[in-house]
C-alpha cells in the first residue's frame, strides 16, 4: 500500500470506527462522518467494502459486550490492529466475515442511510 493511499485509508478507519463505539450516533456524528468520507479519495461503495473487509472485523466484537467502548478507539492501536488482521488474515477469516457481516449490515442499516444521505447532500453541494 503506497504512503498516501495508507494516509487516506487510515482516516477513513478511524471515521468509520465510530459505528463500532457503544454509544448512539447522533445527526452532529452523521455530518463528521460523512464529511470526513467524503473528503477521502475513495467512492461511497468503496468506503462501504473498508467497513465490511477491514474495520468490522477488528471491531464488531466491541458491539457484543454489554459495556463496550463508548469513549473512542485509540487510534495508534486502531490501526495497527487493522493492519495486522490485512496481514494475517486467512481465507477461513475472510470467509466467516462474510458470513457475519450481513447480520450486521441489518443492524447497522439506519446507520449507512443517515451517512449516505448526508454524505450524497455534500457530494451535490459540491457539484454547485
Amino acid at each position: 500500500m503506497e504512503e498516501l493511499s495508507l494516509e487516506n485509508r487510515k482516516r477513513v478507519w478511524i471515521t468509520l470506527s465510530e459505528l463500532y463505539l457503544d454509544t448512539e450516533l447522533q445527526d452532529s456524528d452523521f455530518r463528521y462522518m460523512a464529511a470526513s468520507l467524503f473528503e477521502s479519495s475513495f467512492t461511497f461503495e468503496e468506503i462501504k467494502g473498508i467497513d465490511q473487509d477491514e474495520v468490522f472485523p477488528v471491531f464488531f466484537s466491541n458491539l457484543l459486550i454489554p459495556a463496550g467502548e463508548w469513549a473512542g478507539f485509540d487510534e495508534l492501536i486502531l490501526v495497527k490492529n487493522i493492519m495486522k488482521w490485512m496481514e494475517t488474515r486467512s481465507k477461513l477469516d475472510i470467509l466467516a466475515i462474510k458470513c457475519l457481516y450481513p447480520i450486521y449490515d441489518k443492524i447497522n442499516r439506519s446507520y449507512w442511510k443517515k451517512i449516505e444521505e448526508v454524505y450524497n447532500q455534500i457530494h451535490a453541494e459540491a457539484l454547485r
